[in-house]
């Protein structure tokens, strides 16, 4: 929370791929956010715990959480062993100051990750004192049918999980209603990914308020329940051909942020 009574605003360095950990930092110093989300990936720098350390002091930005590397993209990254790729992630998490670590289900051939991954994540919440804080997913879509590719399930308000994330742009491909998901989970939900989507098979994460998920609704929703997490934006600006139009997508995300999470007064809305 900062003074004002609002969760910190903080900033994926998955947001500005494929420029580099390093230049999320410059940019969230420049745009003003509050906080920075390390995605450990295949940039050689997100993956050391003293680069990342030397980021944050440099730009006076704490390190919000850790996104664990967990993506199809980087399932070779600290090696291929799921659980030790997590206990790295809560070993980063401790150095560099933060207090949750972003984690998806397993996909569904990982049978023996999944088999206990729920009991797993709570052992590891146990031992490192890292809220594993477990996102949202979706059916993967194929011609006309739904694919369920997670493991123990793609909706984390279906299993007891202490920490949760809601990821606006995953509940867009789900077709899930994200407030109502917020409702589900309760004080269970620590962490968002602010982002966008339509009604596509894409994971499209869009600029917030560019698509139709509601994202206004559902972080006045968070600002009227007092959600004490993080807010950590997280779009996708691959298409953006200038350092300038990149940083443009950076403001607007964060001012729509501001503008939504002010405390509603129900009296007038």
């Amino acid at each position: 929370m900062t003074a004002g009574g609002r969760p910190r605003i903080g900033l994926s360095t998955s947001s500005v791929y494929p420029e580099s950990t390093a230049h999320a930092f410059t940019y969230a110093a420049a745009v003003g956010y509050e906080a920075v989300e390390v995605m450990v990936g295949i940039d050689a720098l997100s993956q050391q715990v003293d680069a990342v350390r030397e980021l944050s002091q440099h730009h006076g930005l704490p390190v919000s959480a850790i996104h664990a590397p967990c993506l199809l993209f980087t399932q070779r990254v600290w090696g291929v062993e799921p659980w030790g790729k997590l206990e790295r992630s809560a070993a980063m998490a401790q150095e560099v100051g933060a207090e949750v670590v972003v984690v998806h289900p397993p996909f569904r051939w990982q049978k023996e990750y999944a088999r206990d991954f729920v009991n797993g994540i709570a052992a590891l919440e146990e031992s490192s004192g890292i809220a594993f804080a477990v996102e949202n997913m979706y059916p993967w879509r194929a011609s006309r049918r739904n694919l369920e590719m997670y493991l123990p399930g793609w909706d984390p308000s279906d299993e007891p999980y202490a920490n949760t994330t809601i990821d606006l742009s995953h509940a867009a491909i789900a077709r899930s209603n994200p407030v109502e998901m917020a409702e589900r989970l309760g004080p269970r939900l620590r962490h968002i990914h602010l982002t966008d989507g339509t009604d596509s098979a894409k994971d499209e994460h869009l600029v917030p308020g560019r698509g139709d998920i509601g994202a206004a609704a559902f972080l006045q929703h968070l600002a009227r329940t007092g959600f004490a997490g993080e807010v950590v934006l997280e779009i996708n600006t691959r298409r953006c051909t200038t350092r300038e139009e990149r940083e443009a997508d950076l403001r607007e995300s964060l001012e729509f942020a501001l503008e939504h999470l002010a405390l509603v007064d129900d009296d007038t809305h």
